[in-house]
């Protein structure tokens, strides 16, 4: 069951998983709730949406600045992971960039690949926008188009369109001094010009010259867009890790965007135990088995011996930034953003379910159980584990059923939890904070008397398919929550999860027992 309310409303991409983990495909939102809610709406279905909406079993996210950042890393996101159901952008095409050729009088020209000889800014996820931004350069400074310069002007000098060095009216040191102001405002340097230009179009204004202030607006909104740094794909020749953790009691938890000569291509999720030194654990233990990035942008410094060591995994010079301002304060602030969307929103789900069943406790760790059998043979149990909330499949544990024959699924509930906690408590473990029952009133009381018989005790609760009713211990009415309350469909997440788990291995021992 997918829990649309732990999405966020942030623009961003999302990306669907399989039953395998694997990535079936990826899309782009302004809204990513909304997006992905409209998937499951049975009416907007066609054909194709259908059958990938019955594929999904889990959803993933990465939260963007903007709506134009989640179209680009959309694209690269497609091309790192080919998804089965996406096709639109399979041909791995680029957004174009706008190049200024090596040349003596450059040319400003479109470029759909970064090859050739010159400099490229971009890309433009606007055809129309990048078109805008190269006509308003090129009027704006006279840059020549011809491809071999004539030796007498051409109609674009005639309408103020070229500087025309074909004629020897302008120097090489002056033209190039206008291609180094237009490569300020490729790079999105232009707080000197754009005062300029507002100050010429408002004397124009004054003037009267509405044209003249009009076609300057133009100019300063095209070369305002220019300004909004792209975070999620920039121009870089070396690859750069970002990490940022958050403090959640004992537990840290961190995210790190792995980029790839500028462009996002992988994000990894990690929750652990807060130490004295955790967070120098964590990039020791990290790069100990991985490529050492050329530089790492950190939310704090590290101290002389981890640098050298990274250096020493890199064979090489490592930059270790902590920066205060610019661009790349902005890409640790969007990691921070993802882990507030990705950790915390997931808190807050745990409380919910804390305070819909009356826990003492909040449930960060949540074990359920479930039986399948095909009429009462082959019969099997299943326990997966949520960790905060995640489910954990290195806690998750099957049981061939012993003691029980035929169809008695309180028996088996019996069984399994008796043999999961006198496991637990023989070896000093961990219990959890609550336990979930796939089923009504009798296997609830299954599971409470193998833990009183264990003088064990942990908060059960046990869901019924039909109504989706929730039994107690101690109440003699279910609890009934609304169908869309977030309670609920974790609870139901959580069941559905375990009886998948449980129906494989059942799957599993049918075709063994076939075999042999």
């Amino acid at each position: 069951m997918i829990d649309l309310d732990s999405i966020p409303v942030d623009s961003g991409c999302y990306l669907f998983k399989d039953k395998s983990g694997g990535t079936i495909y990826i899309g782009k939102a302004k809204c990513l709730r909304k997006r992905v809610a409209s998937y499951f709406q049975k009416t907007s279905r066609d054909a194709k949406t259908a059958v990938l909406v019955e594929k999904i079993e889990g959803i993933d996210f990465i939260a963007t600045a903007s709506e134009v950042e989640a179209l680009i890393l959309e694209n690269n996101l497609i091309k790192k992971h080919q998804p089965k159901y996406n096709i639109d952008l399979k041909d791995s095409k680029n957004y174009a960039y706008l190049q200024i050729t090596d040349e003596d009088f450059p040319r400003l020209l479109i470029a759909r690949k970064k090859t050739g000889k010159g400099r490229f800014y971009g890309p433009f996820v606007s055809g129309r926008e990048r078109d805008h931004i190269r006509y308003i350069l090129n009027k704006t400074f006279g840059f020549r188009r011809c491809r071999r310069m004539p030796k007498k002007p051409c109609l674009r000098y005639h309408i103020k369109l070229c500087s025309t060095p074909c004629t020897g009216k302008i120097s090489i040191a002056d033209y190039n001094s206008r291609v180094e102001k237009a490569k300020l405002i490729l790079k999105g340097r232009t707080k000197k010009l754009i005062p300029m230009l507002e100050a010429e179009m408002k004397s124009a204004s004054d003037t009267l010259n509405f044209e003249r202030a009009r076609e300057l607006r133009d100019q300063i909104d095209a070369i305002s867009n220019l300004s909004k740094r792209q975070l999620v794909d920039r121009q870089r020749r070396h690859d750069e890790d970002i990490i940022s953790f958050a403090l959640h009691g004992d537990k840290v938890h961190l995210l790190l965007f792995n980029i790839y000569r500028g462009t996002l291509t992988n994000k990894e999720e990690y929750t652990f135990d807060e130490t004295p030194d955790f967070f120098e654990e964590f990039l020791v233990q990290y790069y100990s088995d991985r490529a050492v990035p050329k530089e790492l942008i950190l939310p704090r410094p590290v101290g002389e011996s981890l640098a050298l060591f990274l250096e020493q995994r890199r064979r090489g010079k490592v930059r270790v930034t902590v920066p205060q301002r610019g661009v790349k304060k902005d890409l640790l602030r969007l990691v921070d953003k993802n882990i507030e969307l990705t950790f915390f929103g997931d808190h807050s789900k745990l409380e919910e379910l804390r305070d819909a069943l009356g826990l003492v406790e909040t449930p960060n760790v949540i074990e359920c159980f479930d039986i399948s059998h095909l009429s009462g043979t082959s019969t099997v149990g299943s326990m997966v584990q949520y960790r905060e909330a995640r489910p954990d499949k290195s806690n998750y544990r099957r049981f061939k059923i012993r003691t029980v024959e035929g169809i008695a699924d309180t028996d088996a509930i019996s069984e399994v939890v008796g043999r999961r906690y006198y496991r637990l408590k023989k070896e000093g473990s961990e219990l959890p904070n609550l336990i979930i029952i796939d089923g009504g009133a009798g296997q609830l009381n299954a599971a409470m008397g193998a833990l009183n018989r264990l003088e064990t005790k942990i908060p059960v609760i046990a869901i019924a398919k039909k109504f989706e009713d929730i039994y107690l211990p101690g109440h003699n009415q279910p609890l009934r929550l609304g169908r869309k309350d977030r309670a609920l469909l974790f609870i139901r997440e959580i069941r559905d999860e375990a009886h998948r788990f449980a129906i494989k291995y059942n799957r599993l021992l049918r075709k063994k027992e076939m075999i042999g």
